[in-house]
């Protein structure tokens, strides 16, 4: 259970604009207090809800007659996030529109320790729409010409954040599609020195999310063409001992190598990449068919075993810790 502390004398103390005149308690963090109403408080969180009931031992410090609760170890602003999210909730449910991530971060550090379940959800549902765990819900945020809006407004370093946060959190379930998104967005001198945000400061990653997004980048490029996954199929085999009505196997086994040196040489990352055959030229139709086939099992495969990539454990056991 967090700790409520008695009010520490200190004339620096400040008040917040999140000052109810007719509120019944003044919650304080750092050198910040709030005052808002007992009631708005034990609405969403029952931690709140059980205190409202605690008889209040004498000499209990107060201001303005309301009893002041000091929160250990909190900062002002994740409670001024939290506390004007709970004034105003549609800012957080209203799906169709993107919220900053500071919000989202506030209300996830707090949502669990305070049991405001309701707001912890719906911020760990924005989290997780960008950041899915299921591969159907991956391919929708990458339809091919389908602008799907974001939940979470976009900055330089957002991706950085989100791993921090989730990762400190155990939301691990974000972390695998997390990780894949970096990985394919940056290289290895950004994961290790950071990216700017507008505000002057950096987006860093810790030394163990750095160390697993290196190791399952290097896992990736060589697993995504191993029989069986992504890129598989271009493996130097001759097609006419596959199962495959082929109507040129000379052409065909020439394009399959071209291919496979090509990737291989650009060392690019396509585990996951969505398979398009509209672009393939030289290939016959039985051929196309089949590389179209094996890619898409073969990405499905990669996808079921994407934590492991990143020393994480499986999808199912990750979906369990979430909250």
């Amino acid at each position: 259970t967090p700790p409520a502390k008695r009010q520490r004398t200190d004339a620096s103390i400040t008040r917040s604009d999140v000052w109810y005149k007719d509120g019944s308690v003044v919650l304080q963090a750092d050198a910040t207090q709030f005052r808002v109403h007992w009631g708005v408080l034990a609405q969403h969180s029952s931690f709140f809800r059980d205190m409202e009931g605690l008889p209040q031992p004498p000499g209990q410090d107060n201001v303005d007659g309301c009893l002041v609760v000091e929160l250990a170890g909190d900062s002002a602003v994740d409670v001024q996030q939290v506390l004007k999210t709970l004034y105003n909730p549609s800012i957080l449910f209203n799906n169709e529109k993107a919220i900053p991530f500071p919000i989202i971060a506030s209300i996830v550090r707090l949502g669990r320790k305070y049991d405001f379940e309701d707001l912890l959800r719906a911020a760990v549902e924005r989290l997780t729409f960008e950041n899915p765990s299921s591969l159907e819900h991956y391919d929708a945020l990458r339809v091919k010409d389908k602008v799907v809006p974001p939940r979470i407004l976009d900055y330089s370093g957002l991706c950085f954040d989100v791993i921090t946060l989730a990762r400190e959190n155990h939301l691990s379930s974000i972390l695998p599609c997390a990780y894949y998104r970096v990985i394919t967005s940056y290289d290895r001198a950004t994961l290790f020195d950071g990216i700017p945000r507008r505000d002057g400061t950096s987006a860093t990653l810790l030394p163990i999310d750095q160390r697993r997004c290196v190791l399952g980048r290097e896992r990736l490029l060589k697993a995504q063409f191993e029989v069986g996954n992504t890129a598989g199929w271009f493996q130097l085999q001759e097609i006419a001992s596959l199962d495959v009505a082929c109507t040129n196997v000379a052409n065909c086994n020439k394009l399959r190598a071209t291919n496979l040196r090509k990737h291989l040489l650009a060392q690019e990352l396509i585990a996951l990449r969505i398979v398009e055959t509209k672009g393939w030229t030289g290939l016959c139709a039985a051929c196309k068919e089949d590389a179209a086939l094996s890619m898409n099992r073969g990405r499905r495969k990669v996808w079921e075993e994407l934590p492991g990539f990143f020393d994480l454990p499986s999808w199912a056991e990750l979906k369990n810790d979430e909250l």
